[in-house]
């Protein structure tokens, strides 16, 4: 147990002076810098167990020691390894800046769990730490009676931009922005930028890329890329520098942001009002972290899967899986039933119960592939009206030489084993429509859905599964029937 008297140390989170630590516990020596984070960076378990047993043992000082040169985005990551009560001890000892600089990194359940840890006066100090950006979306999670008091307690101007930003609609490029922005008149040269960055540089973004050029009116015309400017002369005119613009509204939706980084190769772009003002900027970070949550997001939709994170409880995760997996049972149930039609074929030929799954998950299978290719093109916008057809007959293709390829290797087998030539045929010509049927419905079901303005992540892999199920038994019992009675 540590034998420092609790009265003499102050957490991190107390609004009184912070004691400066003495030498003889400066815990955070090279050796546990290495053991810290793995050669993939993530952090190792050794480290994680070290800062367990420090909150266990109530030692805040040591817990100061491991965490203070840990970078925000790993004592983040740190969190999500912790139990709620350990993360309620760590969280006092953070300092406020670095406090601050963790909150925007970690995941939301999380985030909302230590915001009502903090007090709402240390918090207010701790945001003005951050570009506006980031301050609202930590702001946004607070609840109301908070997100009051927080708010009240900072100066006049970060309150205003946290504010304004949330004044936009949620994932649009107004929520997302950072207010902050070096923007220049179009008559000012590369001297007069450089000394106006040199003697306002508290007013300017923390990190910025491009110097936006504007006109009286403050519309953006163009902008100079600051290795552009410091490689230029002094008396030369931005007009003379400045490239076109990429401007994006404040009303975009996020993933259209991301396409245009993406497509246009953007480390910064302007954010207009719908006047065509400058009111903020976005950056490649911001960017990156759309793309993540985009990609996160459709990967556990196309598995039915609500947004869960490792701060989620067994209950929030039960009320999310468990509808899905309801509309799984109902279309397992409409191929059961296809099943019962054919019960009399079925009692005669024993061997197609043992070959039906067979067809069915062959045909799930390709369905999945064709849905999985659809939904990215779709997302990338590789795919549209103008090449839908193309991308239809091509996966037509695709499923029917995959069927000509697999259905005799399935068929042979069939016929040796079964010691009938007959059923090897039927499950061999049952697998090469089911291919078919499967790469119609994995191209045809989103290209519908994102006509019909739905996203087509949500509900395709369900009613593609159930499709290539229903007439997988359906064609393969229809044709035994036929060829076979």
């Amino acid at each position: 147990m540590n034998n420092t008297d609790p009265a003499d140390l102050k957490p991190g989170l107390s609004s009184g002076p912070q004691p400066e630590a003495p030498d003889i516990i400066d815990l955070h020596t090279d050796d546990e810098e290495h053991v810290a984070l793995g050669d993939d960076y993530a952090l190792t378990a050794g480290f994680v167990e070290k800062v367990v047993d420090a909150a266990d043992d109530g030692d805040g000082m040591r817990l100061r020691g491991l965490l203070e040169d840990l970078h925000p985005a790993d004592v983040a990551d740190l969190m999500g390894f912790l139990t709620a009560e350990h993360r309620g001890v760590v969280v006092q000892w953070l300092p406020p800046e670095l406090l601050a600089e963790t909150l925007p990194e970690m995941d939301d359940g999380i985030r909302e769990e230590v915001l009502e840890r903090v007090p709402s006066g240390v918090l207010a100090e701790a945001l003005q730490e951050l570009d506006s950006d980031d301050a609202a979306a930590v702001v946004e999670d607070l609840e109301d009676d908070q997100r009051e008091e927080v708010l009240a307690a900072m100066p006049e101007t970060d309150r205003a931009a946290i504010e304004s930003s949330l004044g936009y609609d949620e994932d649009t490029a107004g929520r997302l922005m950072q207010r902050e922005v070096m923007a220049a008149p179009q008559f000012w040269t590369v001297g007069d930028t450089i000394d106006h960055v040199r003697s306002d540089g508290e007013d300017l973004p923390e990190l910025f890329f491009d110097i936006y050029v504007v006109d009286p009116f403050n519309h953006p015309i163009g902008s100079v890329a600051i290795s552009r400017l410091l490689r230029s002369k002094r008396e030369t005119p931005l007009s003379d520098l400045m490239e076109p613009v990429n401007e994006i509204a404040v009303d975009v939706d996020q993933e259209e942001v991301a396409y245009i980084f993406e497509k246009y190769h953007l480390i910064s772009a302007p954010v207009v009002d719908a006047a065509g003002r400058l009111v903020g900027q976005l950056t490649v970070d911001d960017v990156v972290n759309i793309i993540q949550e985009e990609n996160r997001e459709d990967f556990m939709r196309l598995a039915g899967v609500a947004d869960e994170d490792r701060s989620s409880s067994v209950g929030e995760i039960v009320r999310s899986r468990v509808p899905w997996l309801g509309i799984n049972l109902f279309t397992a149930i409409l191929g059961a039933a296809v099943i019962a039609v054919f019960e009399g074929t079925i009692a005669e030929i024993v061997a197609l119960a043992v070959l039906m799954p067979i067809v069915s998950a062959i045909g799930g299978n390709a369905g999945t592939q064709a849905l999985t290719v659809t939904v990215r093109a779709l997302a990338t916008r590789e795919l549209n009206s103008s090449n839908a057809l193309r991308t239809f007959w091509r996966e037509l293709t695709v499923g029917l030489l995959n069927g000509l390829i697999l259905s005799p290797l399935v068929g042979i087998a069939a016929g040796l084993w079964f010691q009938d030539w007959r059923l090897g045929a039927v499950i061999s010509a049952a697998m090469i429509l089911n291919m078919l049927v499967a790469a119609i419905v994995g191209v045809v079901t989103p290209l519908t859905l994102s006509k019909l303005k739905f996203d087509p992540a949500v509900s395709s892999s369900v009613f593609v599964t159930a499709t290539t199920d229903f007439f997988g038994f359906l064609i393969f019992l229809g044709l035994a029937t036929l060829i076979l009675l």
